[in-house]
């Protein structure tokens, strides 16, 4: 299955490599939100020269990720509460709609086939699911670009894409809660089951509240929370 690192798995420059390693390092809790450093100390660490680390850094700045501080080096940006929940609306609207041209009548084959893949990963038993938090944010993931990708517009594929990416990082601490990996079957397959019965009216809905309760969690998500993860990780 490709991975929800797949875009920065493939590194082709030295910068392209920095790049991955540093957005990893973000998206991992590594380098959280607040947290300072400089470009000397990356490249020492990465052991290859500032330039490329330079380069790596600017994409990141130009993503929203970091923030350059002329005197103090570079900054990791603080959560921005109001900027996630503008992304959970986009991602709302745009699965929404994804949802209804999958559903919609005489299109032969009908794209919710293409969802068929997904089924067996969601509708499994119990005993088959899979208990690790990260996998299942990845698969997560994968779940809402995959059914934006189903509805065929290439461009409302690449916004959404681009949409879930920014919240990836409180979307992956969402799954450090235990009863979040039952949830998350739970909702994924019953947002299959409407799809797959071409029911677009209850597949929205639930679709909306399944991004919905991830919002709300998400506002509950707290800097010790993010500390506290990054910490356990680091053990």
């Amino acid at each position: 299955m490709e991975t929800a690192f797949a875009a920065i798995d493939m590194p082709r420059t030295l910068a392209d490599t920095a790049y991955g390693s540093l957005k990893r390092d973000i998206l991992d809790f590594r380098l959280a939100p607040g947290d300072r450093f400089t470009e000397t100390e990356i490249a020492e660490r990465l052991q290859v020269s500032r330039t490329p680390v330079r380069e790596a850094l600017f994409r990141l700045e130009r993503e929203g990720y970091l923030e350059v501080r002329q005197r103090n080096g570079w900054l990791v940006k603080p959560l921005d509460f109001n900027t996630l929940d503008h992304f959970y609306e986009l991602r709302s609207v745009l699965e929404t709609a994804a949802v209804h041209a999958l559903c919609a009548p005489g299109l032969s084959p009908p794209p919710v086939r293409a969802l068929h893949a997904l089924a067996d990963i969601w509708l499994v038993d119990e005993s088959a699911r899979s208990s690790d938090g990260e996998w299942l944010a990845d698969l997560d993931e994968r779940f809402h670009i995959d059914l934006v990708a189903a509805a065929g517009n290439p461009e409302i594929a690449r916004v959404h894409r681009a949409a879930t990416e920014r919240i990836r990082i409180v979307r992956r601490l969402d799954f450090t809660l235990p009863d979040r990996v039952g949830k998350t079957y739970e909702e994924h397959g019953a947002i299959l089951r409407a799809l797959l019965a071409g029911d677009a009216a209850d597949a929205a809905r639930l679709l909306q509240a399944h991004i919905q309760e991830s919002q709300t969690a998400v506002r509950k998500i707290t800097l010790h929370r993010l500390y506290s993860t990054r910490r356990a990780k680091a053990a």
